[in-house]
């Protein structure tokens, strides 16, 4: 199989795009050799994910399922597949990049690759490095127009994805980062026309007088192509001539259920003669399609026991006499209509395994369900105040009425949060928490699932009134795209964390399409002529 090396991992996304494409015989065209990403509870899910990858598709071990649904720690787990666990654990690498004291030495790094790849030259990086100092709503955070590379060492992280591509040439590098990146401008040069010019020459830009063995590196540079436009031109240097704005994928318009845009670039190697292909577009997702089949779930007060019937009577309580005043009488009717379908489900607030044979999606069942596990991971809603309920109730009946999540000047006054922020000096509602409640619209993509669903639920509102309350964390993950038998590891904080900074798999799947057909060009292994042969038999 042809090898990767993944970088600032994260839960392992692309990776698992990658993986899971496999050829009309069902093995897998890719392998991962060896992923390095420095959070121990993302390290903990991409060694279990590479642990289940040990096994051929379809072919994972009851046992595996058993440690899902509780029934078996992870530590017993291991111990009954030893041989599998051995390689999971030197596939994943608990380390961190970079220049931080924390950080390990590049030589380690070069030792550690050396071995994955086992003399393969040719060969696949992927990754993106941390992108908080790049993105747009942590500049304006910060108040931070202008990067400083010398006091934020995330600026410069993407050198260590130049430094592996000068000493180590992989024939491809697929980089992902934030739609900030487009824009975000250090005191020298735009941070995005940097690194295109960076990436394209590696050696020149970050290591001209690095020597190894007594010899300098010789990079034979890359082509940086765009998944989404074909080049117009090339230059005179043989660089595809396209437009930065045209890096930017819009995964909403490539099957993914929700509006996250993300610059993605394509490097091929110079010696490699070949132009990529792009991605297909398709008919947008609603979320619906990809939550609806999921066990439905009620929300959970926030104070005191994990009672039922407390949070029907919390959400019943919206009701009381002077909190609906002036609202209209549609969406007074609507929310009357709801609290009369309100009833307890089942599996109440949920909890990490819940047992459902009727487990099903409108999208993709091929992709997300797999009847081996036979119930649903990671789905468990978290705790809410009463009035925080009144007000999720509200927006989404409100939604369903008007077919937009509501601002805060829709709200009844009883409904507006108590928040001296909520007010400009005036006495009116700041635009800046206009829309500090936000419910997902169900026949829409989602919005951007990011990590800053881990802090609260408010931006992630389920769009059904009768559950009333946020997504979960498997909710957030269909919408990411992930399998359902991926199981996050760690707290729900870590879990939601990890979901919210991943690539979402079923968009890397269809790179790794791409990917692929450039390993055919000339001065590929046999190996890999001989995989695409099967490939595309």
């Amino acid at each position: 199989m042809i090898p990767i090396i993944d970088i600032f991992a994260g839960p392992g996304g692309l990776g698992e795009g990658f993986s899971s494409l496999l050829n009309p015989a069902g093995k897998r065209v890719f392998k991962i050799a060896l992923s390095i990403e420095k959070d121990r509870y993302a390290h903990q899910t991409l060694t279990l994910r590479s642990f289940f990858r040990q096994f051929e598709p379809s072919k994972a071990p009851k046992d595996y399922y058993e440690f899902v649904k509780g029934n078996i720690s992870l530590e017993e787990l291991y111990k009954r597949y030893p041989v599998e666990a051995g390689h999971a654990t030197n596939e994943t690498w608990l380390a961190t990049l970079g220049e931080s004291k924390d950080a390990v030495s590049s030589n380690l790094v070069d030792k550690k690759i050396y071995e994955a790849l086992n003399g393969e030259r040719n060969w696949l990086l992927i990754g993106g490095p941390p992108c908080q100092a790049y993105s747009v709503v942590g500049r304006v955070r910060r108040k931070q127009n202008i990067l400083d590379e010398s006091t934020d060492e995330r600026v410069g992280l993407y050198k260590q994805y130049l430094r592996i591509l000068a000493v180590h040439n992989p024939a491809v590098f697929v980089m992902e980062n934030v739609k900030g990146l487009l824009s975000a401008t250090t005191e020298k040069s735009p941070v995005f026309t940097k690194i295109l010019k960076d990436l394209a020459n590696p050696v020149t830009a970050y290591l001209k007088d690095y020597k190894r063995n007594g010899q300098e590196l010789a990079c034979p540079g890359y082509k940086i192509f765009s998944l989404v436009v074909n080049p117009k031109d090339f230059g005179a240097d043989g660089e595809p001539i396209i437009q930065q704005k045209d890096f930017l994928i819009r995964s909403e318009n490539y099957g993914i259920p929700q509006t996250r845009h993300r610059v993605i670039l394509l490097g091929v190697r110079n010696d490699i003669s070949f132009i990529p292909g792009v991605l297909e577009e398709q008919t947008q997702v609603a979320i619906s399609k990809v939550l609806s089949g999921l066990t439905k779930l009620r929300g959970k007060p926030s104070r005191g026991d994990d009672s039922g019937e407390k949070w029907k009577d919390f959400v019943n309580g919206i009701m009381k006499r002077g909190i609906l005043t002036g609202i209209q009488a549609e969406i007074k009717h609507e929310i009357v209509k709801s609290l009369s379908l309100l009833k307890l489900p089942d599996e109440g607030s949920g909890k990490e395994f819940i047992a459902d044979q009727k487990l099903n999606t409108e999208y993709r069942a091929d992709w997300f369900i797999d009847n081996r596990l036979g119930g649903v991971c990671n789905h468990a809603a978290r705790g809410h105040m009463e009035s925080d309920l009144h007000r999720y109730f509200f927006i989404s009946c409100f939604a369903n009425i008007k077919g937009y999540s509501p601002q805060l000047s829709d709200f009844p006054l009883a409904l507006l949060p108590d928040h001296k922020n909520v007010y400009s000096n005036d006495g009116r509602i700041t635009r800046k928490f206009a829309d500090r409640f936000r419910v997902q619209l169900k026949n829409k993509p989602s919005k951007t699932i990011t990590s800053h669903i881990s802090q609260d639920g408010h931006y992630y509102i389920h769009y059904d009134p009768t559950q009333c309350r946020s997504f979960t964390v498997r909710e957030a993950a269909r919408i990411q795209t992930f399998p359902d038998n991926y199981f996050f590891c760690g707290p729900r904080t870590s879990q939601f964390i990890q979901v919210g900074n991943a690539v979402p798999p079923l968009l890397a799947n269809q790179i790794a399409e791409i990917v692929f057909n450039v390993f055919s060009a000339v001065g590929m292994s046999k190996k890999a002529k001989k995989l695409l042969r099967e490939y595309t038999l």
